[in-house]
């Protein structure tokens, strides 16, 4: 459950000055451009709910949000220097990174070496060296794009900073709070890290002076924020076994000094908003979906809603089901299976064979199985929300047996869309799990066999427990939504910023 930040010195809450402006900063901003077929920029909203989340407080108050250019409409509006308006008086600057350092720092350290790392996927590189290709993506691409990124950050921030709120996020920015803190040293600084962070073990794969200067650069922020009390742990852990003889680690007091500085660390779960999932729910076009998809007569229906990537364990759900269909024939023709897979980093290797280990996978259950009037399995290889969005509302298993998760909305989503009381079988290792397991069916990841007998018990479970398990669920999401993370994140940036001000003007 979500970690309470409790000030040190009481008395300084809300009493410092408002600061001016805040800052963001994350890989990805809150809108897409693209060129029309008249060549013509146009935008959308990214997709996602925590870019829906973080867009709440561009709407609320005065933010800056600084991200990488992401297409080539993104790098035109770069270009032209053109402001992004996002809210009342909220802007978007977009940075136009040199392509070359992009693609190393995104392409070739983020993608195919942090996040397998931080999901513990490391054995997915086993045929690869990890270390030499780290240290020149890390020197080429993710060292001066931090850079670029802090610069930027910078740039916005007058003075020591002492006015001013900058609020990082994920892994993409590990590097920028360092240096942001020696060019500002009064900005009170806080970064989110949406994905799990694994024990000590896993971050052998990569060089022990990388990974010190991973620790080194979150420990210049006043406070660092994960999805889960394990992730807390394990960042703890991380920092004793890389810096513990240069820092000194309080895990009870959730704290690391290093370098003159105390870093809080604590945990916020993202979450969703219930009357936005109201809203999508009464959608003219959600209702077309949702009668598109509706199953016939006594079939039953499991849904899971992925991308496409090696984490999500897609392959080994479609193991077990098939092991269900294959140890239950009286399944067959009474259950299918919906799967929403959104195509994911096809141009790095182990997702592209992935996906076709998938495909493959479904095409000989399909064959093995499928008669006339019944599919088994049918996937929508697709990025459309509102049709997905559909499906979770007329589930009677939602499948997420994901192998490694910061948190996975989907989990939340389902639950509050669902009309049937339908079952969350829910993966023990995905971020939700802490705070949704009093009223979803536990799945071991790790475990086919495990996995298909919780699909089993789940399209057999009686109508009561259903009813008690959803109704748990729900009550759960309810408890903490997206304005109630939001709440959380702000309060502990005005906390950072008010101790700054009382320690500036105390004494030496």
């Amino acid at each position: 459950m979500m970690t309470q930040v409790e000030n040190p010195n009481p008395t300084a809450l809300t009493h410092g000055r408002t600061p001016n402006r805040l800052i963001m900063a994350s890989n990805r901003g809150p809108v897409e451009h693209s060129f029309d077929d008249s060549g013509r920029i146009r935008r959308r909203d990214a997709a996602g709910g925590v870019a829906t989340a973080l867009n709440s407080i561009a709407r609320r108050q005065p933010v800056t949000w600084i991200a990488s250019a992401a297409s080539e409409a993104d790098r035109a509006v770069a270009i032209l220097g053109q402001q992004v308006k996002i809210g009342p008086d909220s802007s978007l600057k977009l940075l136009d990174l040199p392509e070359n350092a992009f693609q190393a720092y995104y392409e070739s350290f983020c993608n195919p070496i942090l996040w397998f790392i931080q999901h513990s996927l490391g054995e997915l590189l086993a045929e690869r060296n990890v270390a030499e290709e780290a240290c020149s993506s890390w020197h080429d691409g993710y060292l001066p794009v931090n850079q670029a990124f802090a610069d930027a950050i910078i740039e916005e921030i007058p003075g020591d900073g002492s006015d001013t709120q900058v609020m990082l996020h994920d892994y993409h920015l590990y590097l920028a709070p360092r240096l942001i803190r020696a060019a500002r040293p009064m900005a009170a600084l806080q970064h989110f890290v949406h994905i799990p962070w694994p024990g000590p073990a896993a971050w052998r794969l990569l060089p022990e002076a990388i990974v010190r200067r991973i620790c080194a650069g979150l420990l210049a922020n006043d406070s660092v924020v994960f999805q889960t009390e394990a992730s807390v742990e394990s960042f703890l852990a991380t920092c004793r076994a890389y810096i513990g003889e240069r820092a000194v680690v309080l895990e009870r007091q959730g704290s690391v000094e290093y370098l003159g500085q105390t870093t809080f660390i604590w945990a916020n779960p993202v979450s969703i908003d219930a009357s936005e999932m109201a809203l999508l729910r009464a959608s003219p076009t959600l209702e077309h979906y949702r009668q598109s998809l509706k199953a016939p007569p006594d079939v039953a229906t499991i849904v899971r809603v992925d991308r496409m990537d090696p984490s999500k364990n897609i392959a080994d759900g479609f193991e077990a089901y098939d092991l269900l269909l294959r140890r239950h024939p009286e399944l067959r023709q009474k259950v299918r299976f919906l799967a929403f897979l959104i195509p994911s980093r096809g141009t790095i290797a182990e997702y592209a064979d992935y996906q076709s280990r998938v495909t493959a996978l479904v095409d000989s259950i399909n064959r093995r199985y499928a008669t006339p009037d019944w599919q088994p399995v049918t996937v929508f290889l697709q990025n459309n929300r509102m049709h997905a969005l559909a499906a979770m509302t007329l589930y009677d298993v939602l499948l997420v047996n994901s192998l490694a998760d910061g948190l996975n909305l989907v989990s939340k989503e389902g639950p509050l869309l669902n009309e049937t009381d339908g079952v969350l079988a829910l993966s023990e290792t995905a971020g939700s799990w802490e705070e949704l397991h009093h009223g979803a069916l536990r799945v071991n990841p790790y475990d086919i066999i495990d996995t298909a007998e919780a699909l089993y018990e789940a399209l057999t479970m009686d109508r009561e427990e259903r009813l008690v398990r959803s109704g748990a669920l729900r009550e759960a999401i309810h408890g903490h939504q997206a304005a109630d993370w939001l709440k959380q994140q702000l309060r502990d940036l005005a906390i950072s910023h008010d101790m700054k001000l009382i320690e500036a003007r105390t004494p030496a």
